[in-house]
């Protein structure tokens, strides 16, 4: 039987033992980006076509604009409006998505996304990309494409993360029964343990690109439910998060996530207004785990690099207790079948 799986968001990626590799984690689902604008630097061709015959005084740029134009003209009309919460109508004779529509949801003028599926020579930010991608439902592979059409580097960690390396994996293993995983400074749970996975809710029915502690924190109610001194850590990780970001400010991927938790969390945009910030430190936490009750953990961070990068997060038993529910929990964890890369 399979005992490890991995999961990209990219398709590509292996691994060895009862570890979760994940690669992606960030983007969101789809919904609205709050502040996002597009800015025009020029005009250019008509509206595309089919495609864009290659010839002489056809540049690779326009070849990107045509090609960028047909492929988001295409997921438009294969999306439909059920499907993002909005009423069919009754005289809806465009198939899938208006523009208007896809424009509202992305929170860019509708002008803008018009000129842009015209193939229109402007300038597209990556927040606006991101925006996109998620509004039209892109998965990992398709996202990657658009990225690649528009020339620009998608900010979350679409591509293999170095860090993680096939002697990282085998140490989280050999953690086992402690639940440990693999974090960056932003929250992202880059890797996990079986038990780690089963520790606040069940990973892996978590969409990679939502694997982020700051936004399960907030938004995901089996998490938050498993968590004894919910305010209190959702204050602390919000201060740690808010002194992280001191050395990211103009990081898109960053900037991102940030708007995506103001958007989604009342409780968070409150916290935050407070300005606090707190460093790193190990904790005794209290954890309400669904199948094995009561935990009581040690928390500790190890650092992987110089500085505060990616870091090991590691949770050992407070007492005989907790260690033999976390058996306990390492036992159901292992009994399951690995998911699917």
């Amino acid at each position: 039987m399979t005992t490890m799986a991995e999961r990209t968001t990219a398709g590509t990626g292996t691994g060895t033992g009862g570890v979760m590799v994940v690669t992606g984690a960030l983007a969101g689902v789809a919904g609205t980006v709050t502040g996002v604008t597009g800015g025009v630097t020029g005009v250019g061709v008509a509206d595309a076509g089919a495609g864009v015959e290659v010839g002489v005084g056809v540049g690779e740029s326009e070849i990107r604009r045509h090609e960028l134009a047909a492929f988001l003209r295409h997921r438009r009309e294969h999306i439909t409006p059920e499907q993002v919460g909005l009423p069919r109508g009754r005289r809806r004779r465009t198939p899938g998505l208006r523009r208007e529509e896809v424009a509202q949801l992305s929170s860019v003028g509708v002008t803008w996304y018009t000129w842009l599926e015209q193939a229109r020579d402007i300038q597209v930010s990556v927040q606006v990309l991101d925006a996109l991608a998620r509004t039209l439902m892109l998965d990992s592979n398709e996202r990657a494409h658009l990225f690649q059409l528009a020339a620009a580097v998608d900010p979350t960690p679409a591509s293999r993360c170095p860090t993680i390396t096939p002697a990282l994996l085998q140490t989280l293993e050999q953690l086992e029964p402690l639940p440990a995983c693999i974090q960056n400074s932003r929250y992202d749970v880059l890797a996990y343990n079986r038990t780690y996975g089963l520790l606040l809710c069940d990973l892996d029915e978590v969409p990679p690109e939502d694997r982020n502690c700051m936004l399960l924190v907030t938004t995901n109610e089996q998490w938050r439910s498993s968590i004894v001194l919910l305010d209190e850590t959702v204050r602390l990780m919000a201060a740690k998060f808010r002194g992280s970001m001191a050395g990211h400010l103009a990081d898109p991927a960053w900037k991102m996530l940030l708007k995506r938790l103001c958007a989604e969390s009342e409780e968070f945009r409150e916290v935050w207004e407070r300005h606090e910030v707190v460093g790193a430190r190990s904790k005794t936490k209290l954890f309400d785990n669904r199948y094995v009750g009561r935990l009581t953990l040690v928390h500790t961070d190890l650092w992987l690099g110089p500085g505060e990068g990616p870091r090991m997060v590691t949770y050992a038993a407070a007492d005989e207790e907790s260690r033999g529910r976390l058996e306990e929990l390492h036992a159901l964890a292992a009994s399951r079948r690995s998911p699917r890369p």
